[in-house]
């Protein structure tokens, strides 16, 4: 039995020394080949060092108004880069600290987005969602402290010796690494258009900020950043809640996006394509070559069909007339003036020449301006000429003219009495603003008298009204690209959705643009040159077209497209232009004449009643009125009477037709 072990035993030694052999010589074999075989390539690798693959920032496409002026841009500017591959491993710390040291000497700050408090004692800041992605980055349950996130940056990134004021800005700076993905392949953006002191100090501590490096980019401009911001928007960093829904092959987490109008709405084409390259780095890591792989290709250009300087006047002539009503109207009469809209579209085309919102902002200060643009009166951020509801009163009464005219209701002689007071219900008697005795629909419209439009609105009901609203676009999307509230037409199926009981009153409400009827300036401005059109609507739009960077190529073209036809007849289009006509040498004394123009200009106010005690403006027109070439809508918050808006009408009318106007001259777009 001990002879049989003693054997296997030596079996087993044998078997053991056998397999180190083996080894041993497969580890000759690899050193010869290593030495001898393949020994030039290995030495050239060591001396050559070793290649990265790096992103080549696209130039972001530019936004031009028609006549491709500049109204978003880019400007080359410098960024604080940090590459992995360079950085001497546990200096990380030390050379934050020295960078941050250098930036705040310089009065620049550097990206650090830790939700937690910038001064000892520690507290949570930011948002839940970004304290919840740091304590699960950290590994912390849900309901840690501040305390102990504390504890666990410090350990994680060997912060524990440093003050809490030195902690707190390089955790910051390191959680941002980490957040962000930072490796050997995706450098660190530290912080974003340095300036030139800054970048000459980096470059000449070179030899200590090793793995520093300063990194062209672009930097988004706004030449004419006070001239439509709500249509161009802005951009800015991605959050995280945008980062985990975009596709991580074309953005990185540092990247810059469009976050409002034409820069959102525009993203895809506006974003370029990011090219790569490849930069090899010798043994002491400095660049050897840099060959590009993959070339950038910058975004495609936005032309709008806003002009400049048609934009620019109306955002004036809103702005004078508001703060006008403001310092001189009589209270309950204009002075409770807030904010406004008003919007210009080309007949026939839908095309936006302007959209003017008041109160409004600087794109080129927008992030500076923002916690002050916050607490400013009456929204300063909000587009109203998109996203503003508004009741448009006695600018509706053209729908229900049309509507009675095309359905044979009435004709132009047709006629009704007003003593001021609709007698038809004995239990809802609503009243009329004047007593006109009896007049046909043409005068009614002169006179916006409720009485003829209450009787009218009766005759023909609820749905015969919301179609004829259908057809003009009102409570219907316009088709621009934009963010846009549609609003809608008072009807029973509204109210009942809200719990509220549909009165027979409430069609005669409808008729004279009141009830629950609430409408955006966009579809006011496109339902007026809808008239114009003689009843075709076509999509109102701001972008003309998409072109390459270099404008080389029309990438897209925004169509044209007819949205609805009522067939209007010339009988019916004949009778409610000499209405509006007759509108614009109404009672209140406003007459177009004024305005020394050689034209005539169809129009019709508006009056409707608020929630409140005031009352807002509105102001509906086209002109020249034989040949209309615009049409503008103006609401102004508590204006008053719907004359008050029509100075804003009259200024943009009169530069639009002057000689200095190249929208008015009948030239072509420039860019197509």
């Amino acid at each position: 039995m001990d002879e049989k072990n003693d054997s296997i035993k030596s079996w087993r030694q044998f078997v053991i020394i056998g397999l180190v052999l083996l080894s041993v010589f497969g580890v000759m074999i690899r050193l010869m080949t290593m030495q001898i075989v393949n020994g030039e390539s290995y030495q050239s690798y060591l001396t050559e060092g070793y290649s990265v693959t790096k992103t080549i920032e696209a130039a972001r496409g530019d936004i031009v108004d028609r006549y491709g002026r500049s109204l978003a841009g880019n400007r080359v500017c410098y960024d604080i880069s940090i590459d992995k591959n360079n950085v001497i491993a546990g200096t990380e710390n030390s050379v934050i600290l020295e960078l941050i040291a250098i930036l705040e000497k310089n009065g620049e700050k550097w990206i650090d987005n830790l939700p937690l408090s910038d001064e000892a004692p520690f507290e949570y800041a930011g948002t839940e969602k970004a304290r919840a992605r740091l304590r699960k980055t950290l590994g912390l349950a849900d309901f840690a402290s501040a305390e102990d996130v504390v504890y666990r940056l410090k350990e994680r990134y060997d912060l524990e010796e440093l003050s809490d004021d030195d902690f707190r800005k390089v955790a910051g700076v390191r959680y941002e690494m980490e957040r962000v993905g930072f490796n050997y392949r995706t450098p660190y953006t530290f912080a974003e258009d340095v300036s030139e002191v800054t970048i000459n100090i980096i470059s000449e501590r070179s030899y200590y900020f090793q793995g520093v490096e300063i990194v062209e980019s672009y930097e988004r401009e706004y030449p004419n950043g006070n001239i439509a911001p709500h249509i161009i928007g802005i951009t800015g960093i991605i959050y995280e809640e945008e980062y985990e829904n975009l596709d991580h092959s074309v953005y990185g987490m540092n990247d810059t996006i469009g976050k409002s109008g034409i820069e959102l709405a525009f993203e895809s084409v506006l974003k370029g394509h990011d090219g790569t390259v490849k930069v090899t780095y010798d043994d002491d890591g400095e660049i050897v070559s840099e060959e590009i792989i993959d070339p950038p290709v910058p975004g495609g250009t936005v032309v709008l069909t806003t002009d400049i300087d048609l934009q620019n006047v109306a955002q004036e002539a809103l702005e004078k007339q508001i703060l006008y009503l403001r310092n001189n109207a009589e209270a309950g009469r204009g002075k409770e003036s807030e904010g406004g809209a008003a919007v210009v579209i080309k007949v026939g085309t839908g095309e936006i020449l302007a959209a003017a919102n008041y109160p409004s902002y600087d794109l080129s200060t927008y992030y500076q301006d923002y916690s002050s643009l916050l607490e400013t009166d009456y929204n300063p951020l909000f587009n109203r000429c998109t996203e503003g509801l508004y009741a448009i009163g006695s600018t509706f009464k053209p729908v229900v003219a049309t509507a009675a005219l095309q359905l044979g209701y009435i004709n132009a002689r047709s006629t009704v009495t007003c003593n001021k007071v609709y007698t038809y219900y004995s239990d809802y008697q609503p009243t009329c603003l004047g007593t006109h005795g009896s007049l046909n629909v043409v005068n009614a419209m002169g006179y916006s008298c409720n009485v003829f439009f209450y009787e009218i609105g009766r005759q023909l009901g609820i749905d015969n009204i919301r179609q004829y609203a259908y057809y003009y676009g009102l409570g219907e999307p316009t088709g621009v690209e934009l963010k846009e509230r549609v609003g809608q037409v008072s009807n029973p199926d509204y109210a009942a959705d809200r719990g509220i009981t549909w009165q027979k009153g409430d069609v005669l409400q409808t008729a004279i643009g009141q009830s629950y009827s609430l409408f955006n300036p966009v579809q006011m401005a496109n339902y007026v040159a809808t008239i114009a059109n003689k009843g075709v609507r076509v999509n109102a739009h701001f972008v003309n077209s998409v072109n390459s960077y270099d404008f080389s190529e029309v990438l897209y073209e925004t169509p044209i497209e007819v949205l609805s036809d009522m067939e209007m007849t010339d009988y019916t289009y004949d009778t409610v232009l000499a209405g509006m006509l007759q509108s614009s040498r109404d009672s209140s004394g406003f007459v177009w004449a004024d305005f020394d123009l050689d034209m005539k200009v169809a129009s019709k106010t508006g009056t409707p009643q608020t929630s409140t005690a005031t009352v807002n403006s509105t102001f509906i027109c086209f002109a020249p009125a034989e040949n209309p070439e615009i049409a503008i809508a103006v609401v102004i918050e508590k204006g008053w009477q719907g004359y008050t808006a029509a100075p804003v009408a009259k200024e943009i009318i009169e530069y639009y037709f002057s000689k200095d106007s190249a929208s008015g001259s009948g030239e072509d777009m420039i860019i197509s």
